[in-house]
This record gives C-alpha cells, structure tokens and sequence, in this order.
C-alpha cells in the first residue's frame, strides 16, 4: 500500500471507530424504543444518564426512532447481581400480580437486620420483604438486597392484605422518608428494580403500588416520589 493509500485508509478507519458504540458487557440489556419515547424518559426509567445511553449507543443527539434498538449500560446501576442471581431461579411469573414499595421507617437498615426484627415479631419467613435497597446506613448506598422470599418464590409479609402479600413483590427502601428524601442511588436502583421485575420478568403484567395505597399507613412517606413513580410504572 502506498503512502497516499494508507493515509486514506485511516482516515476511513479512524471514521469507523469513532462512529462505533464502545465496547459493551456481554450482559447489558437491550431497549426497543416505543412510540413516544425520549432518551430523557428511558434514562430516568433505568436509572442512567443520557450522556450514559449516548455513549453506549455512539449517539450524537437525542434523536432516536420507534423499533430501535438501545443498549442499556450494566455499569451505570446495581441491578446486575439481582439479574444473575434470578436467572438461577425458577421464578412463577403467574404468581405475581404486583409491585409494592415501602421506606423501613428506620434511619439505617439492611436486609439482615430487619430478618432478624421480623422473626422477632414472629414472622418464621423472616424479612418481611422480597427486596431492601440500601441508603449508605447499614448497606451501601443503592445496594440492593435480595431476600429469601425472593430467592424461594414466598409469598410476602409486607402488608395486612393477604391478596396483595401472597402475590406482590415487597421492595423496601431504607430510610425514613417522613423526615429526608431517598438517596438519588436509591431511587436509580429502584427503578432499575421494578423496570427489570416489571418489563423483563412479568412482561407488564402487573399493577404499581405504594404500602399506604393499600393499607392505613403513611409508608413510604412524604417525601417518596410516587406521582413519579406512577408515571413510570402506572
């Protein structure tokens, strides 16, 4: 190849490359852009950035299209050990009908702590919760536990409504949110979480709710976000 040749090949080249996605974990997940969607509405939903979608995705601007195809980053959220720890179970799609969320009430917590509380008060399942997502105090901040519950597909003890117990998926959040906001890592993780149970595992057949839309109660308090959540989830 002579000099002019190989200059021009990489220019082509060094076109190609920039124009390529970085290089993707073979376990990140794919998105299929709906009518009405908007990156701003996919990052928020996942618990990314949009910088993080347009990087993974080598987009320049927002524009996207119905039918494409995004990459969902694994790095940008901590749902990925809950993916690989489910795929190892053998979960019964048909039993869950719901998603409830609920704050412990506590200013710390993990998923240890209240199994131990909750068989104290009797419970012989223990934590009350398929789910706890840590606030920093107790568990990392965004960290998200997964709960024997969940791992042996038992029903819940996380509200006094038997319908909802025997077929809702409990996710607890710690902290007090009477008194602060859940942590940005939190709600991130979380909304991870229910995209994931929700969209991927039950595949939207299921209903969004907080504890205090059930039962006579202020969980999960003020200051979660549930208008936004319904916005999300329905």
């Amino acid at each position: 190849m002579n000099p002019v040749d190989r200059r021009k090949f990489l220019f082509q080249l060094a076109g190609v490359l920039c124009a390529t996605p970085l290089i993707l974990a073979a376990d990140d997940r794919i998105y299929v852009v709906r009518k009405g969607d908007t990156l701003t509405h996919i990052a928020k939903r996942y618990g990314v950035t949009v910088k993080d979608l347009q990087r993974t995705n080598g987009l320049r601007g927002s524009l996207i299209k119905v039918g494409q195809r995004l990459r969902i980053p694994s790095s940008a959220s901590m749902i990925q050990p809950i993916i690989s720890a489910t795929s190892r179970i053998k979960v019964n799609r048909s039993k869950w009908k719901y998603i409830v969320a609920h704050h412990s009430a506590t200013s710390q917590g993990s998923a240890a702590s209240f199994d131990k509380v909750d068989r104290r008060h009797g419970m012989k399942n223990g934590l009350a919760y398929h789910f706890v997502i840590g606030n920093g105090k107790g568990t990392p901040d965004g960290v998200i536990e997964m709960g024997s519950r969940w791992k042996k597909q038992l029903h819940g003890g996380h509200v006094s409504k038997w319908e909802f117990n025997d077929h809702g998926i409990g996710i607890c959040l710690v902290g007090n949110f009477e008194k602060t906001r859940p942590t940005s890592k939190q709600l991130a993780s979380f909304k991870s979480l229910v995209t994931y149970l929700g969209d991927n595992l039950l595949r939207e057949r299921y209903k969004f709710y907080v504890h205090k839309e059930i039962n006579a109660t202020l969980c999960p308090g003020r200051y979660f976000p549930t208008q936004a959540m319904h916005k999300l989830f329905g």
